[in-house]
């Protein structure tokens, strides 16, 4: 058995919280332990707060208000996606901002907290991030999905 589930999201501050709450419901109801479920989401909330402020593109109108995030969880492991319509990432992996950064940490910190992390470009040309994580069980998981 396995779950996932796709967001259509608004590129506003409002739509991060409600993928998080989500991922993190879906995570609890599953039976996945507590602190894989919150460093994903953290990873999750990272993910969606560049597309809202990176994922607009101009001239593609009302396609570069919106962001998409689906999640994946088949057995052992959780498969995160969020894309948007931005100007993408270029052929090469971001460099990740310096941990002193101001702004850009949100990059180092999906991959520290992710086991297996992507920067790419969705076919239409703007940004994914894709990360995957080992998911571990609470011992009373009612939908273990190993």
């Amino acid at each position: 058995m396995s779950i996932w589930w796709s967001l259509h999201l608004r590129r506003e501050a409002a739509s991060v919280p409600l993928a998080r709450r989500l991922l993190l419901g879906t995570m609890e109801t599953a039976g996945v332990d507590p602190d894989i479920s919150y460093e994903l989401s953290v990873a999750l909330t990272e993910a969606c707060a560049n597309a809202v402020e990176h994922g607009g593109a101009e001239g593609r109108g009302r396609a570069s208000e919106a962001y998409r995030v689906t999640a994946y969880l088949d057995g052992e492991t959780c498969r995160i996606e969020v894309a948007d319509s931005g100007p993408g990432f270029s052929e090469d992996a971001p460099a990740p901002a310096p941990a002193d950064a101001e702004h850009g940490r949100g990059l180092r910190l999906i991959e520290e907290l992710a086991d297996h992390v992507h920067f790419g470009r969705t076919g239409r040309g703007g940004a994914l991030v894709s990360f995957d994580k080992i998911v571990k069980w609470r011992p009373d998981a009612p939908l273990a999905l190993t």
